[in-house]
């Protein structure tokens, strides 16, 4: 086997051996596409109106394609997700590229010290960009140990999420809390689990020092 005959092959493993190489993404066009969804996730992927809506940006692009193709084959229940998500107003290709472009958004968590030559749109930009989660109450001690000895797997120790798992850290307490719940009351599958799980064997109040251990993770990131 020649040189030139190899080549092709090395590139096929390499493609193989990087996370999403080989995969159509476009983030300038997911930026386009994101429009759509910035009159309820927020131009930069912040979420709204204190977690009715989740905050996507930074958030595992596997993880959005896969919620979004839930959508749209309804197999996750989001009655108002349902006309965005139709094949027709976005493909798989759409998908993936929103995906990559939420991603890359990433939202500091302290505020931005200004230099004199800053103007106030500048400092007014600068400023709607940092995403603060306030400290949420509960034992820290009992939510570390529940969090390391159920959750790291799936969700990372820094609580960034792997793969299809998505982050946790930075996202608002209240939206967390409420899906929890649904994962509970079998109202949404915990990914692989169904509606059967780690979750709901747990009190209330574990739950509860979970997410209040998670929005100090958010003070790590810093």
């Amino acid at each position: 086997m020649n040189r030139q005959s190899t080549l092709p092959l090395l590139l096929l493993v390499a493609s193989l051996a990087v996370p999403g190489a080989g995969l159509a993404q476009n983030p300038d066009r997911g930026r386009e596409i994101n429009t759509t969804c910035a009159g309820c996730h927020g131009e930069q992927g912040q979420g709204g109106s204190r977690g009715e809506y989740p905050r996507l940006a930074g958030q595992r692009a596997a993880y959005i394609v896969d919620q979004l193709k839930s959508f749209r084959s309804r197999t996750r229940v989001n009655i108002p997700m349902y006309p965005y998500t139709q094949e027709r107003e976005l493909p798989d290709e759409d998908i993936k590229d929103v995906a990559a472009y939420l991603e890359s958004i990433d939202l500091p968590t302290k505020w931005p010290v200004f230099k004199e030559s800053d103007d106030a749109l500048t400092r007014l930009t600068l400023t709607e960009r940092v995403m603060i989660i306030p400290r949420a109450p509960g034992n820290l001690a009992n939510g570390e140990a529940i969090y390391r000895k159920q959750c790291v797997t799936c969700h990372a120790k820094n609580g960034m999420g792997r793969g299809k798992f998505p982050r946790l850290v930075g996202q608002y307490t209240s939206y967390l809390k409420r899906q929890m719940e649904k994962y509970v009351k079998g109202e949404r599958p915990h990914d692989e689990e169904g509606t059967g799980g780690l979750l709901n064997a747990l009190k209330e109040d574990d739950m509860q020092d979970v997410l209040a251990y998670l929005t100090t993770l958010q003070e790590l990131q810093q």
